[in-house]
């Protein structure tokens, strides 16, 4: 059974929402023009690289992903691993071709079947309201979280509001930097 990493630059009040500055959102941009540059705090990020055998993300991160990182040489492996798109209403036409082998997903059912097949990790970047789906199904196992010392108030949220079962979640690494951002990660305890 493969791993599901969910990793992503959150706010202390829950915030996942455009930390690269995105155009168009309120607080776009948070990660880098509020919080001092710290780089040993992004170590994780290079790490989740050479450690992940695929991505999957929703639909409006592939749309945001695809045109930036398939040029960017610090997202090189990315190009060659297997991306998976979750989507009900995506085509295959869609599909950008200069970003390697990319498959849409329609349901979390989907989504459960490939954590049942042979493979390394399989790692979910952005794609907030996937998260929330697939924490609330019980499908994420690992959280990688850098969390900036910031209330942004408003904006996409990591976990959900949805009366569900409580998850007990055990720490197994955790750093804090200079700049006030902690690196947390965590395994979903079942």
């Amino acid at each position: 059974m493969r791993t599901l990493i969910s990793t992503a630059f959150i706010s202390l009040d829950g915030i996942v929402e455009a930390p690269g500055g995105e155009p168009g959102y309120r607080n776009a941009g948070w990660t880098f023009k509020d919080v001092e540059f710290v780089p040993e705090a992004y170590e994780i990020k290079g790490r989740e690289q050479p450690e992940s055998t695929a991505i999957l993300m929703g639909r409006v991160s592939y749309e945001v992903f695809c045109k930036v990182w398939p040029d960017m040489e610090e997202f090189a492996h990315y190009k060659t691993i297997p991306k998976y798109v979750v989507s009900t209403t995506l085509t295959d036409k869609d599909l950008v071709s200069n970003w390697g082998e990319t498959t849409i997903l329609r349901s979390l059912d989907e989504v459960a079947a490939l954590k049942q097949t042979e493979g390394g990790s399989i790692i979910v970047h952005g794609s907030a309201t996937l998260n929330r789906s697939l924490s609330d199904a019980g499908l994420i196992d690992r959280y990688h979280l850098l969390v900036f010392p910031l209330l942004l108030g408003a904006g996409k949220r990591l976990f959900s509001t949805t009366d569900k079962d409580t998850q007990k979640l055990k720490l197994v690494e955790y750093e804090a930097y200079a700049n006030g951002v902690q690196k947390n990660v965590f395994d979903v305890v079942r």
